[in-house]
């Protein structure tokens, strides 16, 4: 192939569409369980997170919600991914083994925002949110009906596999992600840029800005303990069961529970099967949409 303009172009274009054909194909699941943002700065505030609104009796002023009660933000991140091709297989038309690479590498900037939601989810045991406090934890606060500091779990502990139960129809779910800049298909690969003149490599590649943060703790559960009818019970029992400032329930139903591949056949008996092992009829099975995620192995 001679390098030229034209032959250059079309060489672009064909990367690209291979890029944009695995961009679109690899399979996807955070947002199951995080709300896309879009962000027009280098990061973003949410410090109303700690203000979860509700109706209340009239009586005297109105009760303004604020946006500042928490110093909580989301700074965004750069990422990019590049491929040199060689400028012998160009003139030599060897180019066959690149289109695979380029639908790969759209593959795996799609398949990278999974990887940072589920991370995030993952270390959610050890990593503070909004308020201060780990996101799984026994003791955020919250105000009792009297106005007293008070505390509420969205945990049991445990040293297992994590496995999550999680409200996903809340308008907001517990985890963000927060996109500044979308990936974007770049090139060099001009014959004058020093890339190709000092090392006869065309250089294509995608970039882009983004960031995962945490959300409402409220509407999920994390456990550590070993994935059985009692411990996804209590679960249940406890998510239904939370309570905001003053007591206010959140009328929380959980519908969806994510766990590991390590996890999948537990959660299969428990959500799937129509009896338990002692032969009685499981009381459980249809409660929540079962996510088996890979990115949590």
């Amino acid at each position: 192939m001679l390098i030229n303009s034209a032959n250059l172009d079309a060489l672009r274009v064909g990367f690209s569409t291979a890029f944009q054909a695995g961009l679109t194909q690899a399979p996807s699941q955070w947002s199951k369980i995080a709300t896309r943002f879009t962000s027009t700065t280098a990061s973003n505030k949410y410090g109303w997170l700690g203000d979860v609104p509700g109706m209340r009796k009239w009586i005297g002023p109105r009760h303004v919600h604020g946006l500042n009660q928490y110093d909580y933000s989301i700074e965004n991140e750069p990422y990019e991914e590049t491929i040199g091709v060689d400028r012998d297989n160009v003139e030599d038309d060897n180019l066959g083994i690149y289109a695979p690479r380029f639908s790969a590498m759209g593959r795996a900037v799609a398949s990278s925002k999974d990887t940072l939601i589920f991370g995030l989810l993952k270390a959610g045991f050890s990593t503070p949110c909004y308020d201060g406090q780990f996101f799984f934890d026994t003791d955020h606060p919250v105000l009792d009906k009297d106005g007293s500091p008070g505390s509420v779990a969205n945990t049991d502990g445990g040293a297992g596999a994590g496995w999550y139960l999680i409200d996903s129809k809340m308008p907001i779910l517990p985890l963000i992600l927060q996109i500044r800049k979308e990936a974007q298909f770049v090139s060099k690969d001009q014959p004058t840029d020093d890339n190709v003149f000092m090392e006869k490599r065309f250089l294509y590649g995608a970039d882009g800005r983004w960031a995962a943060g945490f959300g409402f703790w409220q509407w999920t559960w994390g456990s550590k303990q070993t994935l059985n009818k009692a411990n996804y019970r209590n679960a249940r029992e406890a998510l239904m069961s939370m309570k905001g400032d003053y007591g206010r329930p959140f009328g929380i139903m959980p519908d969806l529970l994510v766990v590991p591949p390590s996890l999948e056949g537990e959660a299969l008996e428990i959500i799937n099967a129509e009896r338990d092992a002692a032969g009685a009829t499981n009381v459980y099975k249809g409660t929540a949409e079962l996510l088996v995620v890979p990115w949590l192995a």
